[in-house]
């Protein structure tokens, strides 16, 4: 059965910025209290401050901690303080849009100054995929997770995609979504329902940052059914949708919500969007 979101809470892991802001934005229109975790400079604060005044404007609160998701105090400080907003009663949402990693090639390259280090792979997965276990541990173990609880991670369709700068993230998000799986099932008997959203190409600033963006985005352009990139606000509304009810029963999935751009690519709409490893 469809229910009300409003009066809920949503924790959004990546609040500030792309996909993350949008669901913001969306889940707060619904009536959602939003608690947001950024991780942003002193230059970006006017723009997270304006965020935060855009969503208590939907007559919702909203407490945003600007601080390290991956880091275990970020996670101490956050899991108490959601503990005093929500009166111990829970939040119906966890979404796991964090998109910080490395972007260099494993071996060396033409064009490219510097290789992957054992360091940045270790972070770059920490940060896109093992924080998910990490989180969803604490929030469980806080009795946060109640029944009906929905917890969404962002995938992409990069996990099954080489691109000369993207294997650690690649990694990161296959990983993430072996995680979804795991948790789905032993989130199970608890009535949470666990899910990665693969989102179509998505113009964010997360995006801009891979070097070979530009070709991507075209390809990706070309290929969807649409006739159109997937916005921001088509996954706000996704997870949204998702949300509104109290059922476990879709749980353990790679959801996408790309207007079919996933599965366009690889038949006879256009030119696949793969970035050939050999150029």
């Amino acid at each position: 059965m469809m229910k009300s979101l409003s009066g809920t809470w949503c924790l959004v892991l990546g609040a500030s910025s792309g996909i993350g802001r949008q669901i913001c934005l969306g889940l707060a229109r619904e009536g959602v209290h939003v608690a947001g975790v950024h991780f942003d400079t002193a230059a970006r604060q006017d723009e997270v401050a304006e965020l935060v005044t855009r969503l208590r404007d939907f007559d919702v609160r909203a407490e945003f901690f600007n601080a390290n998701a991956a880091s275990r105090e970020t996670r101490t400080r956050v899991v108490a303080a959601l503990c005093q907003l929500t009166g111990r009663t829970g939040i119906h949402l966890l979404v796991h849009s964090l998109a910080f990693g490395s972007l260099v090639p494993f071996l060396p390259r033409d064009g490219w100054d510097k290789t992957l280090s054992s360091r940045q792979l270790e972070m770059t997965t920490d940060v896109m995929a093992h924080s998910l276990v990490y989180w969803t541990q604490d929030l469980h173990a806080a009795g946060l997770l109640r029944p009906g609880a929905k917890v969404f991670a962002m995938t992409s369709a990069g996990v099954g995609q080489a691109l000369p700068s993207y294997g650690a993230v690649s990694a990161a998000k296959a990983a993430l979504e072996s995680h979804v799986r795991q948790l789905a099932c032993e989130l199970a008997p608890h009535r949470v329902a666990v899910n990665a959203l693969r989102a179509g190409v998505t113009v964010t600033p997360a995006l801009q940052l891979i070097p070979e963006h530009a070709g991507y985005v075209a390809r990706a352009a070309e290929n969807n059914p649409h006739g159109r990139l997937t916005q921001p606000e088509d996954v706000a509304e996704a997870v949204a949708l998702l949300a509104r009810t109290d059922s476990s029963w879709i749980t353990g999935n790679t959801i996408g919500v790309d207007g079919g751009e996933f599965h366009a690519a690889a038949g006879a709409w256009g030119p696949s969007p793969s970035w050939p490893c050999g150029s």
